[in-house]
């Protein structure tokens, strides 16, 4: 491919150096979740949003955090509850009687980097409000759109568990996250230093070892990553091999898909195979890259049938048999 022989330009690579000693700061708080770390990068990078699916304990919290300190960003943590208000996160009008007047306090979503701990405990109206500002990059309050700070990242996070009580989001709006990441346990040499970290004390935090400018410069160069051709009609048949399976000589899977995923899948595929390609440090994209966001942004965009479920197949299931079937033009 033409394609493999760019290579990044100085600054460019600059900026992708700058992003692993990131990564490597984070590690000094957070032992694995690696896969965690570069999604949520690469959701800095396509200016996207993650949703993280996992059981409680596995540092959800403490790698927002960490990863908020590294990059010298404002954050929150914002716990979703029934009884939470759009008010609460997006803000709202005050009235103040020493002047008569009203007055817009702004909400906790105008941050950086904004947790959203348990998204489906809250209801649609809460859930509406978040999703509107992650689309927009803006809020309106009392009739005034104020823009959010930039960058802007919403990490929501879902219980596999404890579903009771739970308000789950709307295909159009699981639509709405450039990624989904399962985080699983850690392996256990990784438990065993968890273990000897909790014990020894957790090393102290220390200064932002890059900026909000140096996210900002790492953006822009992104779109410096070449993609071949070949490799974008790649992505366009792997997501419409999501709705007609048969097209690409695999009839067995029409039944188990009830929707496949929408255009916007092949826009996320592309933009987060790119940022893969640069948190490699190289300029261009391969095969692999696709392959290797493939799972986090196809699995909240296939909705899976009864028969899929008698047969006790998820959505993974199905993308790995699509992966293995669909060819490289």
């Amino acid at each position: 491919m033409a394609a493999a022989l760019h290579s990044l330009s100085p600054a460019a690579g600059r900026a992708a150096e700058t992003l692993a000693r990131v990564r490597e700061d984070v590690h000094r708080s957070v032992v694995g979740q690696d896969l965690l770390i570069d999604r949520l990068l690469i959701g800095f990078l396509c200016q996207g949003h993650v949703l993280v699916e996992g059981v409680p304990g596995l540092a959800k919290t403490l790698t927002v955090s960490s990863l908020a300190r590294a990059l010298g960003l404002e954050w929150v943590r914002l716990q979703f509850t029934p009884d939470l208000l759009p008010a609460d996160v997006i803000g709202t009008e005050v009235f103040r009687p020493s002047d008569g007047a009203f007055h817009v306090r702004k909400g906790p979503v105008f941050a950086n980097l904004v947790l959203a701990d348990e998204i489906n405990r809250a209801p649609a109206k809460v859930q509406s409000a978040l999703l509107e500002a992650m689309q927009e990059n803006q809020v309106s309050i009392g009739g005034v759109t104020f823009p959010l700070d930039q960058p802007f990242l919403v990490m929501a996070t879902q219980n596999p568990i404890e579903q009771e009580g739970t308000y789950p989001l709307p295909e159009a709006q699981l639509d709405r996250f450039l990624l989904k990441v399962k985080v699983d346990y850690p392996s256990r040499m990784d438990e065993r230093k968890i273990l000897e970290m909790s014990l020894n004390g957790m090393p102290a935090a220390g200064p932002a070892v890059a900026s909000a400018q140096d996210l900002q410069i790492a953006v822009s160069a992104v779109d410096e990553v070449q993609f071949d051709d070949s490799l974008k009609e790649y992505i366009v048949q792997l997501v419409h091999a999501t709705r007609r399976p048969a097209d690409f000589r695999m009839a067995e899977l029409q039944p188990l898909i009830g929707y496949g995923a929408s255009p916007r899948a092949s826009i996320a595929l592309a933009r987060a195979a790119r940022a893969q390609a640069f948190l490699e440090g190289r300029g261009y994209v391969v095969p692999d890259d696709i392959k290797s966001v493939a799972h986090d942004v196809l699995r909240h965009r296939i909705v899976t049938t009864y028969e899929a479920d008698a047969e006790e197949l998820t959505t993974d299931d199905l993308i790995d048999r699509l992966l293995g079937r669909v060819d490289i033009p």
